[in-house]
């Protein structure tokens, strides 16, 4: 906070202030000052902070608040409660979605929120798909055809992919916790990045077999 406060301060030669905004889940952290003394000189630098946790209680108001932010905080104390209970957050998630639409909001801004919501609001694919349904639904209700099926193809493939880099990342874990640092190992893992989620998936399954690195290079060129 100290540094990026001063090199604002020092690009811009404008007084700068600094807000934080605490979305972590510890009840007693709530930091805010930073500050060091050394051969008499000292500097500090005292900021207000925000503590998502401590709006719980206004859930509802924030929902039904015109403020973008509130919706933003929504979900994330949202996401938070339905951790492990993907239907609660479903349930959630729709609510947001259509309190979206309620709102009067311009195109633009509804897409942006929109997008973070379901960035923060990761749901199961079957829920995912009955999600789209529901907004469907209320785009036929308000006559607002904001997320429209090409946006919905571009969501969907930005998923799949994040999917596909997050298996990727999983599968060369593995493979690095089992075979190390072998140097043929470093040419498999380039080819890799050529391969669906499906054939990712597949091979996160098939690796727990391998006993050595020519059954993963004889299972690349089946």
């Amino acid at each position: 906070m100290l540094t990026y406060n001063y090199r604002l301060f020092d690009r811009y030669a404008r007084p700068i202030a600094s807000l934080a905004v605490l979305a972590d889940n510890d009840a007693h952290w709530k930091p805010d000052h930073y500050g060091f003394k050394v051969l008499g000189c000292s500097h500090q630098l005292n900021f207000p902070v925000a503590k998502l946790l401590e709006y719980e209680s206004e859930l509802e108001q924030l929902e039904k608040h015109p403020n973008p932010f509130a919706i933003i905080t929504a979900a994330h104390l949202r996401t938070r409660q339905t951790k492990h209970d993907p239907e609660s957050r479903y349930r959630a998630k729709q609510a947001l979605v259509r309190l979206l639409y309620q709102q009067g909001w311009e195109k633009q801004r509804i897409l942006d929120l929109f997008a973070v919501l379901d960035w923060m609001m990761r749901l199961p694919d079957w829920l995912e798909q009955q999600l789209w349904q529901d907004i469907q639904l209320i785009e036929g209700e308000t006559q607002m055809p904001y997320v429209t099926s090409v946006e919905r193809l571009a969501t969907e493939k930005g998923m799949q992919k994040g999917r596909q880099q997050e298996c990727l990342a999983l599968v060369t874990r593995q493979l690095r916790r089992k075979f190390g640092r072998e140097p043929a190992l470093d040419n498999d893992l380039t080819q890799l990045s050529l391969y669906s989620l499906a054939e990712l998936e597949e091979l996160a399954d098939a690796l727990l077999d391998f006993n050595n690195i020519e059954d993963l290079e004889a299972w690349l060129t089946q």
